[in-house]
């Protein structure tokens, strides 16, 4: 008897995906419906029982250690436990136990795997929203075969590895007796059938990855992290299954001036103290364009004015918008020339007095200055 890993084409510290993939390579090459040299069935057999020992951690413990010698008998065998194994599995499968439906739900239609888009706009088209092109690679229903997987003129044929139910039995002996565990047929993955003649252009899975482009609708107030369903623009399904979805996550670029805080708005303007004092009216930058603030006369720095109604539109209901709230900063003059020096002690009650300065309180300026 061959070693077990030279008959998988594997090294001896491969792992179990490495050993799976190996085992499917070799049951397709080797299948007596494929492979009709003399010996395939036989070196289809031999291949079965090595990935029966290895694919299970403790008998390829004890394979690696002792070889077959220390198998006690030899490999699991898929139908070695005869009625006992048969009643076992009818008696707990009604129960949820092993084997329970595991041969019908891989067998139906298999619905496509959903997809993720991550895309990114700007902070103007996250607040009004837009349509976006964006192009994706899905896979679709092969259009030579209609996803049969199998070439014009043929089909699927019984596996042979599972007599076309889809599902092995492995029988494992412990000290209170055997038990036999029920999976998915790993040469048909659960089907039943096999593809003896493939479809050459999609080399039998009966899907092809094809780039498509797609119209997006970004709705009126997403953020970032905002993730976007489109139906049915995933994988599309085997056997006849749906397609999965299509999941568009957000990332929203940030705009200069502006910062976002859940649907309002927030900035900053820089006033002179003149016009803090006596009021003004100046134009500021909101996502809707310029719009005209209205500076209160007496503004204090730090005070928040608020711009009802420029902010973000609610999500799901555009017509309700945030505020846009303007913070307010006043810059103080750091040089004055003599003649603004003059005015404003004399707005501020001051006068000199042979050299000394005497402070008089009046007014408005006599609040800022005294």
């Amino acid at each position: 008897m061959a070693d077990f890993y030279d008959l998988l084409g594997t090294a001896r510290d491969a792992d179990p995906d490495t050993l799976k993939r190996a085992y499917r390579r070799m049951a397709r090459q080797y299948h007596p419906d494929v492979n009709k040299d003399p010996g395939a069935e036989d070196k289809f057999k031999e291949i079965g029982r090595a990935y029966e020992v290895l694919s299970d951690p403790q008998t390829r413990a004890r394979y690696d250690q002792f070889g077959e010698a220390g198998l006690g008998g030899g490999a699991p065998d898929m139908g070695d436990m005869g009625g006992f194994a048969d009643l076992f599995e009818t008696f707990f499968s009604g129960f949820g136990g092993a084997g329970a439906g595991a041969g019908p739900r891989r067998r139906g239609p298999r619905q496509g795997d959903d997809l993720r888009l991550d895309l990114t706009i700007n902070f103007q088209e996250a607040v009004f929203g837009i349509e976006k092109e964006v192009q994706i690679r899905h896979l679709e229903t092969c259009s030579t075969c209609q996803g049969s997987g199998a070439k014009a003129g043929s089909g699927p044929t019984s596996c042979g590895t599972c007599g076309g139910a889809g599902q092995v039995r492995r029988a494992t002996r412990t000290p209170f007796g055997s038990f036999t565990q029920v999976a998915a047929c790993p040469t048909c993955e659960g089907s039943g059938q096999v593809i003896a003649d493939p479809c050459g252009a999609c080399g039998g899975q009966g899907l092809q990855q094809v780039r498509k482009k797609l119209r997006i609708n970004i709705p009126a107030g997403v953020d970032s992290g905002t993730r976007l369903r489109v139906a049915n623009e995933g994988n599309a399904g085997q056997r006849g299954g749906p397609a999965g979805d299509l999941y568009v996550f957000l990332s929203v670029q940030s705009a200069a001036g502006l910062r976002r805080d859940g649907i309002n708005i927030h900035s900053e303007v820089t006033l002179n103290y003149l016009q803090a004092i006596l009021g003004d009216t100046i134009e500021v930058d909101t996502v809707d364009g310029q719009e005209s603030l209205e500076i209160p006369a007496g503004t204090q720095p730090g005070a928040v004015l608020i711009l009802q109604s420029k902010g973000v539109p609610k999500l799901g209901n555009p017509v309700a918008r945030g505020n846009h709230l303007v913070s307010i900063k006043v810059q103080l003059p750091t040089k004055l020339n003599a003649e603004e020096r003059e005015l404003l002690e004399q707005l501020a009650g001051h006068h000199t007095n042979k050299g000394h300065k005497h402070p008089h309180k009046s007014g408005l300026f006599g609040g800022l200055f005294g």
